[in-house]
């Protein structure tokens, strides 16, 4: 372990560059989405999306095994397909209690979780890559998942950067966005529909620990400190971003598994924000004249 430091990361960087560039882009990526997710309070929503994501690429490693390569076992089809039907079923729940709405989520997390553990036992040579799956302990990035991750961050940031006054509107007041004339229904469609994108291919390369992580605590971290949801969704994506990258070279330097790792730090990030949070609020009730800039 002595023998792992610093420089030995960045002499190496050719062998961990992908990897260590995928977590800051996914992390940047669903940080931002996750402010959605936290200020609509449905945590439990990505928590539900990683895990049957999950089983999404499962079932396409075990479609795989039975009936041999396709293009019909590619594992982000696979995630995309589970996410989507998912999705489908949330949003049969739109208008209902959040009891309901709750009960919805519980029953995706139970299935999609006990789904990619049932169908684990059956592909025992891909052992590995359920591991990976589930708790994010891959260290390496196959160049055509890179390129996935490349082509999803992209995507996914031109159409919140265009939509994004749309996403706000209806994240924070959906009955506010029916007032303005939005179409609120096909508003919550595609931001959904876009979180489970990025969650179902943050799954498949990262594994649905770090995913459930980056949608959830750097926005945590970012809404204790920001005065506004732009700034948080800034503020959300550069603690992705370092939660990704601080979190593998923290798996490296100490031997820990890389998902776990990732998860560690942006904890630490969200408590580290939670003081900062504190310090600004006691500054104000001292002074307050003092506001935050528009």
């Amino acid at each position: 372990m002595d023998d792992l430091t610093l420089q030995l990361f960045f002499d190496s960087w050719e062998l961990f560059k992908d990897p260590a560039v995928a977590a800051i882009l996914l992390g940047g990526l669903l940080g931002m989405l996750g402010v959605y997710v936290v200020i609509k309070r449905m945590v439990f929503f990505s928590a539900a999306l990683s895990q049957v994501a999950g089983l999404g690429v499962a079932s396409s490693f075990w479609v795989k095994v039975v009936f041999g390569a396709s293009w019909l076992t590619s594992p982000y089809l696979g995630a995309a397909t589970t996410c989507l039907v998912a999705v489908g079923y949330i949003m049969t729940q739109r208008g209902q209690a959040t009891a309901n709405r709750d009960s919805a989520l519980g029953l995706i997390f139970l299935l999609g979780s006990a789904g990619t553990l049932a169908v684990g036992t059956r592909i025992v040579q891909e052992v590995q890559d359920i591991e990976s799956l589930l708790f994010g302990s891959a260290v390496a990035v196959l160049p055509e998942d890179f390129n996935m991750v490349v082509f999803t961050v992209v995507v996914l940031g031109v159409l919140h950067l265009w939509w994004h006054r749309g996403f706000v509107v209806v994240s924070v007041d959906a009955d506010d966005a029916d007032v303005r004339g939005l179409k609120a229904t096909l508003l919550e469609w595609v931001l959904l529909l876009s979180l489970a994108a990025g969650i179902s291919v943050s799954t498949r390369v990262l594994g649905a620990l770090p995913t459930f992580a980056f949608s959830v605590l750097p926005a945590m971290g970012a809404l204790k400190i920001a005065p506004n949801v732009p700034r948080a969704m800034s503020i959300a994506t550069l603690l992705g971003a370092t939660a990704g990258f601080g979190g593998y070279l923290a798996a490296f330097l100490y031997q820990l598994p890389v998902g776990a790792s990732q998860t560690i730090v942006a904890a630490i990030l969200v408590v580290i924000c939670s003081g900062i949070g504190l310090v600004i609020t006691k500054s104000k009730k001292i002074n307050p004249s003092a506001q935050p800039a528009a």
